[in-house]
């Protein structure tokens, strides 16, 4: 009769090794590998990898008291900023071997509270929060009292946490002077949603150095009511079907909105740079793809997911749980949507 092949357990591991199964067991363990010195950690884990043998994970957080599930809150997968955040936080928690859950709220509150709710009923050991609307800010932050919560990207105001996000207000300020050294001196804004704590740092940022220049800046009585492609078009119109003379410079606070009003000096027969300069902002994929090729504000939005994960981590292991805001700094990535006014 065929038999299964025995299974590589723990103690095996320890016995091809050469050391204490208590040794195995920290070499194995994200948590404790570094309590050990390289050349034994990494025998180990040689050796277990060549064995096919598996940490019991599931075990492995009965005895921690841990579910080994990280869960993650955005408002829509399908934004193309949001990618590179999720990749940098999957190899941070991946790492640590545990289990990323990914939900997103459509930006509504109410199933924001909904979500948190199914991740305390599965005693998920953290939750990071990239959604653009919290809702009831006081709801979230008595939740945030059953489950260890971390920002990503936004901050709030009565609700605080530990919180990593993007410098919004120097990203704003990066688009102005790089607008205004070209020569510009009558621009617009194209504003996402100000009630996202984001979207109003970039309009701080460019709107203050506006307020140190001979510039003016258009006053425009509308924000997106979304990020979108959609949204940016309609406020591009909305400037450009005014009377009078158009501005000679847009500031789109994303890439989707740049696209937007791309298509909108398209429409009207202008071209850009020549009539309109025109930057975005994210640096997202598309940015470099359509014509002309979008001058932006990049983010470091690869690294901001590998720090709000590992802050994750500290808050689960009770090493931090301070309100403390971190905000990595941007870049200005200059391209061809972007060049000196062909009027004064």
């Amino acid at each position: 009769m065929d038999r299964s092949p025995a299974r590589v357990t723990l103690k095996d591991i320890a016995r091809l090794a050469g050391v204490h199964p208590a040794t195995a067991s920290r070499a194995l363990d994200p948590a404790r590998g570094d309590m050990l010195t390289p050349e034994t950690r990494d025998r180990v884990r040689r050796v277990a990898q060549e064995a096919g043998y598996h940490v019991n994970s599931f075990a492995r957080s009965l005895r921690k008291n841990s579910s080994g599930m990280v869960g993650v809150v955005v408002a829509d997968v399908a934004n193309p900023f949001l990618p590179p955040i999720l990749r940098g936080i999957e190899q941070i928690i991946r790492a640590e071997q545990k289990l990323l859950l990914i939900a997103e709220t459509h930006d509504d509150g109410g199933t924001l509270l909904e979500i948190i709710d199914h991740f305390v009923a599965r005693r998920v050991d953290a939750v990071i929060l990239s959604a653009a609307h919290f809702g009831d800010e006081q709801a979230v932050a008595s939740l945030a009292e059953k489950i260890p919560v971390v920002l990503a990207v936004r901050s709030v105001g009565s609700a605080r946490f530990p919180t990593i996000t993007h410098d919004d207000v120097l990203g704003g300020q990066l688009a102005a002077e790089h607008l205004v050294s070209l020569g510009h001196r009558d621009l617009a804004q194209l504003r996402g949603p100000m009630d996202v704590s984001s979207f109003r740092g970039r309009e701080q940022g460019f709107a203050a150095v506006m307020s140190t220049t001979t510039a003016r800046e258009r006053f425009v009585d509308q924000s997106a009511a979304a990020p979108t492609v959609e949204e940016g078009r309609r406020l591009a119109e909305a400037i450009l079907d005014a009377p009078g003379r158009h501005p000679t410079a847009f500031f789109a606070h994303n890439d989707l909105m740049a696209v937007g009003a791309l298509e909108a000096l398209r429409d009207r027969g202008l071209t850009c740079p020549r009539d309109i300069s025109i930057v975005g902002y994210n640096d997202a994929p598309l940015s470099n793809h359509v014509n002309p090729p979008l001058t932006t504000v990049r983010l470091p939005s690869l690294e901001l997911g590998r720090r709000v994960a590992t802050l994750a981590l500290a808050v689960i292991a009770g090493a931090t749980t301070e309100p403390t805001i971190e905000k990595l700094p941007p870049e200005l990535v200059i391209r061809q949507s972007t060049g000196a006014p062909s009027h004064p």
